[in-house]
């Protein structure tokens, strides 16, 4: 199995997740590319280039394109040559070019053997300091004091559907999403998992990414091909080797089936549309294709819980960056554009996680996370100070015509490793706090519960010989007649409140939308789809004081104490953008 990572969410934390993702079918991963001195390349055509000229400006530069999309004006480039950025920017119909390297959450700094960490942080400050062997299995389904009846086993443990009315008697009654296709970009779709094999569309669901098995340094990235149950490097489009991407789409879509849990569209279709790595990173070429795909196939709504790597802020004249870096940078900004661009201009609704590193994004910020992967030996990350928000984006987070969502805990506060900002957070939506108590101590309720693969599970012991769950972080629950089991996890953070909001906008299409007569099922404008989005969260106002101080009491006994200031008014503000998301008001009940 490939080395997996976990997914935590801590002040340093970028998106819940992030990962590399390669190119599609020709790839060649970086293993490859030791091998045979070859580096691989995402080029960027200027705008009105033919086919022709872009193949001879790439072949005049001494590179080989091994795969294009020309709906973007992108393509995947391999070369030999070390001047090959500097020949084809001497290429007038070649605008750019970038590394193809992943796009993924933050590392610790300076880790010596660059191991990949970056989305982790959510699952670790969930998972550090348990004592092994502690046991959790599926609670008893109970009923909520006020009668209601749940939707599914463990809907007593959904604190986040009750906050937003995705519930029995809410949302769940007037559900009218059959038809309406919700595309996962992320690490994979587990789709033989119990709670989402019935709404998984396996014909549809694509992977976009090969699996990488060591970095330039020649440490591991995703694993050694050769311990895959299929031996490849090239995973089937139906498997999630990190959890992430299940977590997400079992939020957006789980059904109601008498197993385990319900999303918030529970009759909704899941479509994997893989563009990260086992490891957690999101290269660049991944992830314009899998956007492009979504816009050419019908898919009504995308979440893109993570960043694009390498860089968690790409600046296009900071002067710690080297020309090359800064030309690298502008490349992915206008690549992923365009790219989100196209599928929202064929009727995708593009919802995103807004980042874990618990800053606000309309400030200037210090990066010491970039660039997160070293695709040359000894390359570092390094210190950029005062980052200036005005010439600075987290893609796909800030870019045009993407719904930023923050992250919010139990008592509905915004989460500690949020990041936020008045101008750049849209709504928010519940992403989970373990910290949110009077005590201020973690306690799991307070994460988010989702799917979580049953190999993965048994690949990082949280369960038994017997398939028991033998950890606190981790839930079991079978059908009536105990034939059929399945595992969930608790994880938290700005990935885990997305798909709650992509789940809400796909509920709207269902509501509002009419009869797609290109690709069947039902269509909405995503400009109509983010209004009622936007318009039917409930308001909700900054914290007065506005300056909030979050204390939280670690388990390994120190205390951390970070202050957030929330700007704006009561109705649009920097920790909540338009308010909460919620269900039941956003289909117009």
């Amino acid at each position: 199995m490939p080395r997996l990572r976990t997914i935590a969410a801590t002040s340093t934390l970028a998106l819940a997740l992030t990962a590399f993702a390669a190119a599609p079918a020709g790839a060649i991963s970086s293993s490859e590319s030791e091998v045979t001195g070859e580096q691989q390349y995402v080029v960027l055509f200027a705008e009105g280039a033919s086919a022709a000229e872009a193949r001879a400006a790439v072949a005049a530069a001494g590179g080989t394109i091994v795969s294009e999309n020309t709906a973007v004006g992108v393509a995947t480039v391999v070369t030999t040559e070390a001047d090959f950025a500097a020949d084809a920017a001497a290429q007038p119909v070649i605008e750019g070019t970038a590394l193809n390297r992943v796009v993924a959450d933050v590392p610790e700094a300076a880790k010596g053997a660059r191991a990949v960490e970056k989305f982790d942080g959510a699952k670790a400050d969930i998972r550090s300091n348990e004592a092994a062997g502690s046991s959790a299995g599926a609670p008893p389904a109970t009923r909520p004091s006020n009668g209601r009846p749940l939707a599914e086993p463990l809907a007593d443990l959904q604190w986040d559907m009750q906050a937003i009315g995705a519930t029995v008697d809410g949302s769940y009654r007037h559900d009218k999403t059959k038809g309406v296709l919700v595309g996962i970009l992320d690490t994979g779709v587990d789709g033989s998992h119990p709670d989402i094999a019935p709404n998984f569309d396996a014909e549809l669901s694509r992977n976009f990414t090969v699996d990488i098995e060591v970095d330039a340094n020649g440490d591991p990235i995703d694993g050694a091909c050769a311990d895959e149950p299929d031996q490849s490097c090239e995973d089937a489009a139906d498997v999630d080797e990190n959890g992430h991407g299940t977590h997400v789409a079992s939020t957006i879509g789980s059904p109601i089936n008498g197993i385990g849990i319900a999303g918030v569209a529970p009759d909704v279709t899941l479509v994997n549309l893989r563009a990260g790595q086992d490891s957690g990173y999101f290269f660049l070429q991944a992830s314009v294709d899998a956007l492009t795909y979504a816009g050419d196939t019908g898919i009504d709504v995308v979440n893109m819980s993570y960043y694009v790597d390498p860089w968690l802020f790409n600046c296009t004249s900071h002067p710690a960056d080297s020309p090359e870096d800064q030309a690298e940078q502008q490349t992915i900004i206008t690549a992923m554009q365009r790219a989100l661009d196209y599928a929202r201009g064929n009727g995708v609704t593009l919802v995103a996680a807004a980042g874990n590193q618990a800053a606000d994004y309309t400030k200037a910020y210090v990066d010491s996370s970039s660039p997160d992967f070293a695709s040359v030996p000894g390359e570092v990350a390094y210190t950029r100070d005062l980052l200036d928000p005005a010439s600075c984006v987290s893609m796909p987070g800030e870019a045009e015509g993407v719904i930023a969502v923050s992250s919010t805990g139990q008592s509905e506060r915004k989460a500690y490793y949020s990041s936020y900002g008045d101008g750049y957070v849209d709504v928010a939506a519940p992403g989970g706090d373990v910290y949110d108590n009077a005590e201020g101590t973690r306690q799991y309720p307070g994460g988010i519960l989702a799917a979580y693969p049953a190999a993965l599970a048994e690949a990082e012991g949280a369960i038994d010989e017997n398939g028991d769950v033998v950890v606190p972080w981790a839930v079991k629950s079978c059908d009536p007649s105990g034939e059929t089991c399945a595992y969930y996890q608790y994880l938290q953070g700005t990935s885990m409140a997305a798909p709650h909001a992509a789940g809400v906008a796909a509920l709207i299409v269902g509501a509002y939308g009419t009869k797609d007569k290109v690709h069947g099922g039902t269509t909405l404008s995503p400009a109509v789809t983010e209004s009622v989005l936007r318009s039917t969260a409930v308001d909700t106002a900054c914290p007065v004081p506005a300056e909030f101080t979050y204390v939280r009491h670690l388990p390994s006994g120190a205390t951390s104490t970070t202050t957030h200031t929330c700007e704006g008014g009561p109705t649009d503000n920097g920790f909540y953008g338009d308010g909460i998301v919620n269900a039941l008001a956003a289909i117009g009940r």
